[in-house]
C-alpha cells in the first residue's frame, strides 16, 4: 500500500497529445534535425510520384495508367499522412496506419483521452489500391475478354485459402473476384463515414467495447471484408505470375504485400507495446501518443526506399505481351527445338562412341554396323 501511495505518473502521460505549436516549442536540437530530415524525405517521396504521374500518364495508355498512378501512389500517400500525423500530434488517430490495426485487435484500446475515430486517410486509400492490383494483373494480360480468352476452359487454381481446389475460369468468376476485392473500398469507406457521424453524436467510442457499443461491432466486420478482399488479389497473381514475369510482376506484386505488411503488422507491434507501457511516457507525450509517433517517424523512412523501388519498376515502359497464339507457336517452336537438340546429341554421342570403339580395333562391336558401315 505504502508503495502503491508513494508511485506518481507525470500529469502529461494522461492527456491528449499536445498541440502542435507546443511540440514544436520543446523540440531540441535533435528533435528539429529529425523533423526536418523526415519532412524532406516526405516531401520527396510526394515530388517523385507527381513526375512519375506526368510520365505515365503520357506514356502509358489508357485504362492502366490510371491503374498504376493509383498503386504506385501508395507510399506517397502512406509518407504524407505519416508527415502530417508527425506535425500534428493531435491528428496522429487520423493519419496513423493504427486505423487498420484497431479493425484486427477490437479487444486492445486506448484510453478514453484519445476519443477520436479510427479510420484514416490511408485506410480508404489502401482498400482502393487492393482492388487496383487485381485490375492491374488482368490488364497486363490485355484487358478482361483476353484474360478470358487465355483461361477459358483451362483449370484456375484457387487454393490460396481459405478455399483449395481448382474450377474452371468463366466470366462470371472473374466478376464475383472483381466483387470481392472492390467491396473492401466501398464498404470501407461507407463504414468510416458511419464511425465518424456516430463519433460526433458520441455513440462511437474506441474505449467502448460493451456488446450494445458500435465498436464492437464495425471493426470485426471490417476485418472480415479486409480478408475476403485479398483473397481474390491472391488467386489471380498465383495464376497470371508465370504468363507475366517479363513485366516484373512478382516484384510488384512484392512492393504491394510489404506495404501491407508495413502498415498492418509493424503498427500493431509498436502500439500494442505502447499500450502494455513497454513504451516509456516522454512528457509531453503519452505511451500511446509515443508510440504512435514513434510508428510515423518509421513509416516515412520505410515508405521513403518503397517509393524509390516502386518508381524503378513501374517508370519504364515494357513489351507488350504475345498473344495466346502467339505463345502456342512459340512453345511449339521451342518444343521441336528441344527435340532436335536432343537428337543431335544421341548421334554425337553414338559416332563418339563408335570411335573409340574403331580405336581399340572392336570390329565385332554391334555398335560398328550403325548404318551399315564400319571401321
Amino acid at each position: 500500500m505504502d508503495e502503491a501511495a508513494e508511485t506518481t505518473v507525470d500529469p502529461a502521460c494522461l492527456q491528449e497529445p499536445p498541440l502542435a505549436l507546443d511540440m514544436l516549442v520543446q523540440l531540441d536540437v535533435f528533435g528539429i534535425c529529425l523533423y526536418s530530415m523526415l519532412s524532406f524525405m516526405s516531401f520527396i517521396t510526394l515530388l517523385l510520384y507527381l513526375e512519375q504521374c506526368v510520365y505515365i500518364y503520357k506514356k502509358v495508355s489508357y485504362p492502366k495508367k490510371t491503374t498504376i498512378i493509383w498503386i504506385s501512389g501508395a507510399a506517397p500517400v502512406i509518407a504524407t499522412m505519416a508527415c502530417c500525423g508527425m506535425w500534428v500530434p493531435r491528428a496522429v488517430m487520423i493519419t496513423d496506419m493504427v486505423s487498420n490495426w484497431w479493425v484486427f485487435f477490437p479487444f486492445l484500446r486506448p484510453s478514453k483521452v484519445m476519443k477520436v475515430p479510427y479510420e484514416t486517410v490511408q485506410a480508404n486509400y489502401f482498400a482502393v489500391v487492393v482492388y487496383k492490383v487485381l485490375v492491374l494483373l488482368v490488364e497486363e494480360l490485355g484487358g478482361t475478354s483476353d484474360f478470358l480468352q487465355r483461361f477459358s476452359g483451362k483449370p484456375f487454381r484457387i487454393n490460396t485459402g481459405p478455399c483449395c481446389c481448382c474450377c474452371a475460369c468463366c466470366p462470371r468468376m472473374l466478376f464475383l473476384l472483381k466483387l470481392g476485392a472492390i467491396q473492401y473500398a466501398i464498404l470501407k469507406t461507407v463504414l468510416s463515414i458511419l464511425s465518424v457521424v456516430l463519433w460526433t453524436n458520441g455513440t462511437f467510442d474506441l474505449a467502448d467495447l460493451e456488446i450494445t457499443g458500435a465498436t464492437i461491432w464495425i471493426n470485426p466486420f471490417i476485418g472480415v471484408l479486409t480478408i475476403i478482399s485479398l483473397w481474390p488479389v491472391g488467386i489471380i497473381f498465383m495464376n497470371t505470375n508465370i504468363l507475366l514475369r517479363s513485366l516484373k510482376i512478382i516484384p510488384k506484386y512484392a512492393m504491394y504485400q510489404l506495404i501491407l505488411i508495413l502498415s498492418q503488422l509493424q503498427t500493431s507491434i509498436i502500439n500494442i507495446l505502447a499500450l502494455n507501457g513497454s513504451i516509456a511516457c516522454a512528457p509531453p507525450l503519452s505511451s500511446q501518443a509515443r508510440g504512435s509517433m514513434l510508428s510515423q517517424q518509421i513509416m516515412i523512412m520505410e515508405m521513403f526506399i518503397i517509393s524509390l523501388v516502386t518508381r524503378s519498376l513501374y517508370r519504364r515502359m515494357y513489351n507488350p505481351l504475345p498473344s495466346e497464339e502467339q505463345d502456342n507457336e512459340q512453345n511449339s517452336q521451342a518444343a521441336l527445338k528441344a527435340a532436335l537438340e536432343e537428337h543431335d546429341s544421341i548421334i554425337i554421342h553414338q559416332t563418339e562412341k563408335k570411335r573409340r570403339l574403331c580405336s581399340d580395333g572392336a570390329d565385332d562391336s554391334p555398335w560398328l554396323r550403325i548404318g551399315d558401315e564400319s571401321c
